[in-house]
């Protein structure tokens, strides 16, 4: 719980700072929201594909730990 108390405490001033600057940069409100609450839709296609190389790599590092304290525990 405390986890999720922090994380919300650390994202509430991110997202009022992320709208500031888009409202400083010429957006109106809506499509400030927009892009803060779906990012995929400002990201380049270079940018996109990167995200899901490091997703990737962040599971099959996942499954390999896991793979690899089972062979310790045999």
């Amino acid at each position: 719980m405390k986890f999720f108390g922090i994380t919300l405490l650390l994202l509430i001033p991110l997202v009022v700072l992320s709208l500031g600057m888009d409202i400083l940069m010429g957006f109106d409100l809506d499509n400030s929201i927009k892009h803060d609450f779906n990012p995929f839709l400002v990201k380049d296609p270079a940018e996109f594909i990167l995200f899901i190389i490091l997703v990737s790599f962040l599971v099959f590092s996942f499954f390999y730990r896991k793979k690899k304290k089972k062979n310790k525990g045999k």
